[in-house]
């Protein structure tokens, strides 16, 4: 809940201390943010980018797939790797999926508490309710997090925009940084066979030239997983992703359609942890 973040945040305009008042948060300096009925608040400023936040398609899609437990190994993972953390932050967080993994495994504090933060308000809509302890804020990237200077212990970013300066600055001496991408094995036979978007050969050099300057890599892990898909499993995974922006939906029906039932796909992901530098 927010009552469980508040004093992690701050004002997006104004850097100054937020607090909670009725539906609403406002800091002293009087911006007020209005907190939904479905328990996020809203602390966008200025316009977002077209097509930078997830569609209730898209999330819905997201949903379906990982509570089926397709990517359980890769939760699991997280929840290992933030062990102990009492302050969990994740930029991107979508439905709030492994977030939720992390503050609810037996290795998290009995006290820890999650931010979560994302530009689509459909997500953060189950977000929201997707852990007790979990706090849902409505923020781009882009624009500057509303979180203080060096709190956070760790930090998720799972297939998410990485912005390196405002990582580095609410993450606290010592914290860790998590970032998870596809390798270029990921959803294989299913990127070639439906003509899915495919991961860029410099994305590893892409991800260091962003992070590099700011955070030091420490160590670099592959988790794979064999699913066997359904159809409607493979709708689902193929709809929750960047592919869903970029297929007509009845050109996409008509390949899956085509597909064996069910398939055997391989999920992929590079998990590495970075540190501040000093």
């Amino acid at each position: 809940m927010l009552t469980d973040v508040i004093d992690y945040l701050i004002c997006p305009v104004c850097g100054a201390v937020p607090f909670l008042a009725g539906g609403s948060v406002r800091c002293e300096r009087g911006h007020s943010f209005d907190v939904a009925r479905q328990g996020y608040v809203n602390m966008l400023t200025g316009a977002t980018a077209p097509g930078t936040a997830d569609t209730p398609a898209m999330v819905a899609a997201r949903a379906e797939f990982l509570a089926a437990g397709h990517y359980a190994p890769l939760a699991h993972r997280l929840a290992e790797l933030a062990a102990d953390a009492e302050v969990v932050a994740d930029a991107g967080a979508g439905t709030g999926h492994y977030l939720a993994g992390v503050l609810g495994a037996e290795t998290a504090g009995a006290g820890a508490v999650g931010i979560a933060l994302d530009v689509s308000k459909h997500a953060l809509k189950r977000a929201a309710r997707a852990h007790p302890r979990i706090g849902a804020v409505a923020a781009d990237v882009w624009r500057g997090l509303p979180v203080r200077d060096r709190c956070v212990d760790v930090l998720l970013n799972v297939f998410a925009p990485r912005n390196a300066a405002e990582f580095a600055r609410i993450l606290r001496p010592g914290g860790t940084l998590l970032v998870v991408t596809p390798t270029a094995a990921h959803l294989h036979p299913l990127v070639a066979r439906l003509g899915l978007l495919s991961v860029d050969e410099d994305k590893d050099r892409r991800v260091e030239e962003t992070l590099g300057g700011r955070f030091a890599k420490a160590v670099q892990e592959v988790t794979e997983i064999r699913l066997t898909l359904g159809r409607t499993a493979v709708a689902a995974v193929v709809g929750m992703g960047p592919s869903a922006w970029h297929t007509r939906a009845d050109e996409l029906a008509e390949r899956i359609a085509g597909l064996p039932d069910p398939v055997e796909v391989t999920a992929s992901f590079q998990i590495t942890q970075w540190a501040v530098r000093a």
